[in-house]
Parts: structure tokens; C-alpha cells; sequence
């Protein structure tokens, strides 16, 4: 999971969204409302208050402040932070909420930036020195967590770090836009933020703060009777380490907790847990599904538990291995080995718990990462930092989303619940974690599984029956992919997407995706409304001239911060306008965009420079242009003289190297060559195409089923993104003007992946819908027909994540955790992927449609007279 997506689920139950105030159980701290000074300027975004005076000089980079605090602390920090700064005009920020503190300082949060409640911006370094000196003494008591990304000066809540105080950006090694500071050669470079303190190389240490870092590397594990060999993981919360006690030479785990770090929602910070966690392994003692107390100590301010070492798989990566669903070869002899597997497992699971329950415990936080399952069969449960005593009818304070109780199960009943969605999950893995959207898609998830699997269906029934509880949720009827036809489909999707609009907000219009909160990201192709309002308006739906406006408006007056490119800028947005019929808007609003310094963009399709090329060579045509054809040949040739040869990429695609596939790799390029040929004729340009493709297919891997994917190292993906569908796509076109027995081969693989039967997200970019879409876009066989099976199968497939809402049907975004309507992760795309095989004029992503400008693909005659909303005929599914 992307820790980032819990904070964005604390204000509404169905959509992300930001806490900035309206709810009045998560409201603002109190300084947030004290009136703006008289000459200061101030901005509000969804987690920070930005202070800074009008006639003050702020230097675009430096050594800036961090106060941290704990929860009963933070009123008081933020209170002699803002009474010092206002009347020295030192610009400084602040987070907004407790809410937005708690989020950003939990177990899940990202560690390089937790426990920064305040910023402060000196103008120097002299004054840098006195604001620390006057603070540490006025902020006395005053304590927070550590910020690890910062060095501590003294003993009290303040940090200090060298950064970027303004908002400029570079080029990463990855290919990626970051935060920037200038070298000492005045060139933009990453502002690195790693979770350690660390000094820019051209930036010398202010001698005052010398004591204070030797101070920090004063602290060693040198003495200790342990050694530690390797991280197993990181949390916000401290370490999980493997190590050999030196005195015995067994291995063991070493658990680390920080001070006031590490929040749950109970406000227990790590070290009160990890104390817990002790006394729970002393009352467990001797269980077999509970690994060994052997040691608990101090070092420096954190506290260390060690435990035994269980050398044991955990359940989760046994899932991942087994998992017969994901496999293009999946036959019904590898759904019966699977199905006895987890038949064999679930009592093995049950009986561990129920040995707890013996004692008296509830263990509370039950998911298949704290199962290990050893060779000889062992089943280990590990993990009791939320674990409580059954007597006490209490709740866990931390869960899994997809394993925790809602609030109506206490004591036993809180295991017992995660034993059933855990029976559930082995199959449908994950997509337990939708079930606050609907408690009644519970019965649906049932039903599919049994569709799917040869499980007895009175072991899935009891697990309904746990989950659902004493009072069942109603269902609530709606169309289902695969079974309804497609006007039906189209239809209460449209009318879900338009019953979530809020036209009255000026940040968006559509609930969508967490992304949608950046600057910009309202009004976007992938998460904003320009996706929406081109989703409906390629699928036919009635004209919404107030939607429209609401787009307008924004386009041409952008908010600052919002970014120019095709998909995550105001190049998509002026894409949708043009084919609004708002061409002069579309225009100018591409005006805006070439005001920008666009040429530092990265080369991708989703925000480089191969989306902006594609979009001027497309509105140079259409609005008769020539500038705009220029200026996109000419980014084409930028293009070429950056993308390099096939091998000059590394084998693996994310991490610290540029990412493949079409939205982020080499394939946006080589769409682009593939247009500028297909307008001029050069064939240079398919070398150009040719070897970007084999820079993305050199970081793709065959898998045993014989599916080609994208290598991350930690894991393949097949998605439209950067997976290996959104490849093929490119491939396809590439292969429509110049064979080649290799990329026809990785074409074939990039088509195997079409008939996996099982995604966790059902999005249009990292889900099941792209890979459906892909069929319609070159990945399918020549002759497509909605019973062909592979298409059959991913329409069905898509019911494991249908959800009612607004009296139609609506999908989750990424994440699963809250409804999407957007285009790249929520509804809208689902929408689109089926028009792209089911409409009368089948809907191709932009670019994408086939060479010459062709409104449907070959297969597409197979159809028929189709009429307005196609021919899709459920009753001749196989």
C-alpha cells in the first residue's frame, strides 16, 4: 500500500479528499484561523500553513528549521514559533490539523520527513544561529519525535537540514522531475531527502552545529551483545533488524522503536507499543505460534526488543508465489493444487489464533504478512504491538484495511473477522479491503470466488456470515460487467461519475485519485476533469456546457505550481478542450504551456516531452497550426538526441532508474517518432521508434507462463502505465509499418498477458481496464468478438470490483480504499476501457488510434449494424 492514501481517507468514507477544515471533527488547529499579519502573505494547501512576509527576502535555498513535537506539545510549539518569527519576518509554515500531524507522523508514514510539525526559513546563516539559540531556550520541554532526514541541535525539538526553500525542479537519474537545489556551480541538481542527515557536497557545515553532529554520531551499536546483519524492514516507527547474538552465535530479530514516533491511532507512539509487545510475548510464553522472548534494552533514546528467529516464509509471499489466477496458463488443475492449499492453510491459521484466545489474547492485527509459515510446517504469528487481552473488549489501534474489524466486533470477534476476510482474501487477495465502501459486496465477492475456484461453498458461506455480521447490509441492485449488456453498463456509469460531481468546489470537479490534490491536478487528463468530461464525451453522453465552463475557467487561469504536461498537465487539458469544440481555448491554453521552460521535461508521455510533442503535431493539424507542427518537430528531434541506443538503460525499470512503459519509458518516445513518421515520411524515425522500444523490452522479463513483463527486481508488471501492455500497444503500431521477428516475438508475449484472469485494481493505467482496453488497441486476435473468450473473461472480471453508488455503478481508485471517477484510476477509465471493445465507435486513448486515423480497428466490422451503444450479447460468453 502507498502510506500517502490514509491521510486522504480521514474526511470523507467514499472519496479521497483533503482536511482542511470543513469537517468539525477533524478541525484546523486554532492558530490556523488567527488573522494574517498586516504586511505578510499567506497560503493554505491540504497539509500546511504557509506564512512569509511581503517585503522579506527569502533566498531560494538554505539551511532551514524543523520543530517537532509530540500531540500535547504541538499548540505550544506552533504558538512561540509564529509569536518569534512574525515580528523578525522570518518566513516560516506549519501543518494545519492534528489530524494531518498524526497522519504524517504514524507507523506508515514516510520517514524521511516525519515529525516535521514547523518550518522555519532563515535568511543566513547568522541568523540561522540566533533563531536556534533564542528557540531551544523558549521551546524548552517541549519534545517530538526525531527527524531523521535532520541533525538535532541540542536536546530539544529543533532540527536543521540544507534545502530548497523554493519550488524548482530537475531531472533525477531516474528520469524524473524532483525537487532542486543550485550546486556550487550553480547548476539545478535533486534536493536529496533521504531518512539520514547528510550534508550537499559543495555546502560546508556552520561550525556552531560541528558539537551537535558529533553529538549525533556519539551514539554506536558497538558495545552491544548483538550484531546486526541486515534490515528486514523500516516504519516510521523504528527497524526491524536480523541479527546474531554474540553470545550464544543464534540468529535473532531486533525490533527498534522511536521516541514519540510511529503514532497510532490511539496516539501510542512505538516505544509504548513495542513495551506492549514485550508484555505480551512474557504472558504468550511457550505457545508454538509465538516466537520467543529473548531480550528487551535501551540504546541512546530508542528501546530494542529482541526475538527469536523464525526462518519462516511469510504467508503474503507465499500467496504472491502460488497464486494460479495471475498466470496466462491457469487451467483448472492449477485452480483445484491451489485451492487445497489454502483448504490445508486457513485451519492451520485458526488454530494459532485460537491458541491466543487460550490465553486470553486477542491478536488484533492478523494479515498474511504476520503469518510465517517455516519448511517443516511451523505457523508463526508475529507482531503483538496491538494485541490486547479479550477481557477488555477492546480494539486494535492499528490494522490492516483489508483485515480490520468495523467497529460494531470487539475482543475475540475482532480475530474472527480478519479469519474470514483472510479465508476471502487467499482467493480474492486484497479486495477485502473494499468492503467499507459496501458491506454487501461481501455476498458478491462470495459468489465469484466460488464461480472460480472448487472451493466447498459451505467454507465461504461461514466466512460471509462472520464478515456480514448479525445485521446483513442490504444490496443494492446494480449492472454487473459480463452479465448486463452494455447501453445498461455505459449508462449507470455515466450516472455515478455525474452524481459525485462538485461543481461548487474550485479544486475539483470529479472525485478521483490523491493526485488529483497537487497543484493542477483537479483539471488534469488523468486524475482531474478534463479526463472525466473526455470519457464522457468519446462515450457519447449528453453535453454538460456548466462542466465544460467549470474546465475552462481553470484551464486558462491555472493555479501556480500546475504542470504543462499531456497527462498530468495543461497539454491534456487542452486536448479535451479542442475536442469540445473549444478550439481558441485549446489554443491559448497551449500558449501558457510554452511560456513555461518545457524543455527541461523529462521525455515521457504522462508529463515530458513525448506527450507535449504529440499533442502539438495532433492540434497543428487540427487547427491548422504550423507553429505548433514546428515546434513538435522539433521536440521530436530533442527526443531523438536524448533517448540514447537500446542498451543505455539499465535491466530494470523504477527505484533509483528511469521507469519503462508506455505512460513514463522509452515507449511515449517512440509513440512519438512513430507520428512524426507517419506525417513526414522519414524512416529514420522508425530507427528512432525501434530503438526505443528495445530500451523498454530490455527491461522486461519472460515469466514461466511465458508472459512478458516489466522488471522492478522486487516484482513484474503487466499494466497499460509501465507495465508491458502499454508496450505492446506501441509494438503494434511499430509492426503495422516495419516487420521484425524479434519485436513481433515480444509483441506475442506482451499479448499473453491479456488473458491473466485476476488484478488487484481495477484502473484504466494499473488495472484490469487497460489490459482489457489493450484488446481493442493491437493486443487482441485479428478478429475480436465481444464472446471472444479473452474478452469475455475480462469483462467478467471486472464485477470483482463493481461497487453501487449514486444509482448507477462506480469503481475504486487506486488503492481500493475509496471510490475514483477519474480517468487513470477510477471510473471514468473503466468506462473508457469498455468502450474501446464494446462501443459502436470504439474509444482509443489519445495516439493510440491506428495509423491513418482509422475509428476502429479490424475486428470491428465483425460487430455489425451496431447502433448507438454496440452489440454486446452476454449469452454468448465462454
Amino acid at each position: 500500500m502507498d502510506d500517502q492514501y490514509e491521510l486522504y481517507c480521514l474526511a470523507d468514507p467514499l472519496f479521497y479528499d483533503t482536511l482542511d477544515g470543513r469537517r468539525s471533527d477533524h478541525p484546523d488547529f486554532a492558530l490556523a484561523a488567527r488573522e494574517v499579519p498586516d504586511g505578510w502573505q499567506h497560503q493554505a494547501t491540504d497539509t500546511w500553513m504557509h506564512y512569509a512576509p511581503l517585503a522579506g527576502r527569502i533566498p531560494a535555498q538554505g539551511w532551514k528549521i524543523h520543530v517537532s513535537a509530540r500531540t500535547e506539545d504541538a499548540e505550544r510549539a506552533m504558538e512561540t514559533v509564529w509569536d518569534y518569527c512574525v515580528p523578525r519576518g522570518i518566513a516560516f509554515k506549519f501543518l494545519r490539523s492534528l489530524p494531518v500531524m498524526t497522519m504524517l507522523n504514524s507507523k506508515a508514514a514516510p520517514r524521511g520527513a516525519s515529525g516535521k510539525l514547523v518550518t522555519i526559513y532563515p535568511v543566513d546563516e547568522a541568523q540561522l544561529e540566533l533563531t536556534l539559540k533564542e528557540l531551544d531556550e523558549l521551546l524548552a520541554g517541549v519534545e517530538g519525535p526525531y527527524i531523521l532526514s535532520d541533525l538535532r541541535y541540542g536536546e530539544g525539538p529543533l532540527f536543521v537540514r540544507y534545502g530548497g526553500f523554493a519550488g524548482r525542479r530537475c531531472l533525477a537519474g531516474n528520469g524524473e522531475l524532483v525537487p532542486a537545489v543550485e550546486d556550487g556551480e550553480g547548476r539545478l541538481v535533486p534536493d536529496v531527502r533521504e531518512p539520514s542527515f547528510g550534508v550537499p557536497s559543495w555546502v560546508a557545515l556552520p561550525a556552531f552545529l560541528e558539537p551537535h553532529l558529533a553529538a549525533r554520531n556519539a551514539v554506536t551499536t558497538e558495545n552491544l551483545p548483538y550484531r546486526i546483519e541486515s534490515v528486514i524492514q523500516f516504519s516510521n516507527g523504528g527497524g526491524v533488524y536480523l541479527g546474531e547474538d554474540l553470545r550464544t552465535g543464534e540468529r535473532v530479530v531486533l525490533k527498534e522503536a522511536r521516541p514519540h514516533a510511529g503514532l497510532d491511532a490511539a496516539g501510542r507512539d512505538a516505544v509504548a507499543r513495542l513495551a506492549h509487545e514485550r508484555d505480551m510475548l512474557e504472558h504468550l510464553s511457550g505457545l508454538d505460534a509465538v516466537p520467543a522472548l529473548i531480550d528487551y534494552f535501551t540504546l541512546g533514546e530508542h528501546r530494542f526488543l529482541v526475538e527469536e528467529f523464525v526462518d519462516g516464509n511469510p504467508l503474503q509471499r507465499q500467496l504472491v508465489q502460488r497464486y494460479p489466477l495471475t498466470r496466462a496458463t491457469c487451467d483448472e488443475t492449477a485452480l483445484t493444487e491451489y485451492t487445497a492449499w489454502v483448504l490445508d492453510t486457513l485451519p492451520k491459521v485458526r488454530r494459532a489464533i485460537e491458541s491466543l484466545h487460550g490465553r486470553g489474547v486477542v491478536f488484533g492485527d492478523l494479515h498474511p504478512n504476520n503469518i510465517l509459515v517455516t519448511e517443516d510446517g511451523r505457523l508463526v504469528l508475529i507482531d503483538y504491538e496491538v494485541a490486547t487481552f479479550s477481557t477488555d473488549r477492546g480494539r486494535a489501534a492499528l490494522a490492516h484495511p483489508a483485515f480490520g474489524a468495523p467497529a460494531d466486533r470487539q475482543g475475540t470477534d475482532v480475530d474472527r473477522y480478519a479469519l474470514a476476510c483472510l479465508c476471502l482474501g487467499l482467493f480474492a487477495p486484497q479486495l477485502t479491503i473494499m468492503l467499507p465502501l459496501d458491506r454487501a459486496k461481501v455476498a458478491d465477492l462470495a459468489r465469484l470466488i466460488t464461480e472460480t475456484f472448487p472451493v466447498p461453498p459451505e467454507v465461504i458461506d461461514e466466512a460471509v456470515l462472520t464478515v456480514a455480521g448479525p445485521a446483513p447490509a442490504a444490496v443494492t441492485p446494480f449492472p454487473r460487467p459480463g452479465h448486463d449488456g452494455w447501453p445498461e453498463l455505459r449508462e449507470a456509469m455515466t450516472r455515478a461519475i455525474l452524481a459525485s460531481a462538485t461543481p461548487e468546489r474550485d479544486d475539483r470537479l470529479f472525485p478521483g485519485d490523491v493526485a488529483q490534490f497537487q497543484p493542477g491536478g483537479g483539471v488534469n487528463l488523468a486524475y482531474g476533469a478534463a479526463g472525466v468530461l473526455y470519457t464522457l464525451a468519446v462515450t457519447g453522453a449528453e453535453r454538460l456546457p456548466a462542466h465544460e465552463d467549470w474546465l475552462r475557467r481553470r484551464a486558462l487561469a491555472p493555479a501556480p505550481g500546475t504542470g504543462v504536461g499531456f497527462y498530468d498537465g495543461l497539454h491534456g487539458v487542452a486536448y479535451v478542450l479542442d475536442l469540445l469544440g473549444h478550439r481558441q481555448d485549446a489554443i491559448d491554453t497551449v500558449d501558457l504551456c510554452l511560456r513555461e521552460k518545457w524543455e527541461a521535461l523529462e521525455l515521457g508521455l504522462f508529463g515530458g516531452l513525448a506527450g507535449m510533442g504529440l499533442n502539438l503535431l495532433h492540434l497543428g493539424a487540427t487547427a491548422g497550426e504550423r507553429a505548433f507542427t514546428d515546434l513538435a518537430l522539433r521536440i521530436v528531434d530533442i527526443c531523438s538526441d536524448r533517448l540514447g541506443g537500446p542498451d543505455d538503460v539499465p535491466k530494470t525499470s523504477g527505484g533509483s532508474h528511469p521507469r519503462a512503459g508506455l505512460m513514463y519509458g522509452s515507449s511515449g518516445p517512440a509513440l512519438l517518432f512513430l507520428h512524426a513518421y507517419e506525417r513526414t515520411g522519414d524512416t529514420s524515425l522508425l530507427d528512432r521508434a525501434a530503438a526505443a522500444l528495445r530500451q523498454d523490452l530490455r527491461r522486461c522479463i519472460t515469466g514461466e507462463d511465458g508472459t512478458l513483463q516489466v522488471d522492478q527486481g522486487w516484482r513484474t508488471l503487466p499494466y497499460l502505465d509501465e507495465g508491458s501492455v502499454g508496450i505492446g500497444v506501441v509494438l503494434a503500431r511499430y509492426l503495422a509499418h516495419r516487420d521484425d521477428a524479434d519485436l513481433r516475438t515480444a509483441l506475442d508475449g506482451c499479448r499473453l498477458v491479456t488473458r491473466g484472469r485476476y488484478f488487484v485494481q481495477s484502473g484504466l493505467f494499473t488495472g484490469r481496464s487497460g489490459v482489457l482496453a489493450a484488446l481493442g488497441w493491437g493486443l487482441g486476435p485479428e478478429t475480436l468478438h465481444t464472446d471472444h473468450p479473452d474478452l469475455a473473461a475480462q469483462l467478467r472480471g471486472l464485477g470483482w470490483h463493481a461497487l453501487p453508488h449514486g444509482g448507477g455503478l462506480a469503481f475504486p481508485g487506486d488503492q481500493l480504499l475509496r471510490l475514483s471517477m477519474d480517468f487513470a484510476t477510477g471510473t471514468a477509465g473503466v468506462l473508457f476501457a469498455m468502450s474501446a471493445v464494446l462501443h459502436d465507435r470504439p474509444a482509443f486513448l489519445p495516439f493510440i488510434e491506428p495509423p491513418g486515423g482509422t475509428n476502429a480497428p479490424a475486428w470491428a466490422s465483425a460487430h455489425g449494424p451496431a447502433g448507438r451503444f454496440g452489440t454486446y450479447d452476454p449469452s454468448k460468453e465462454v
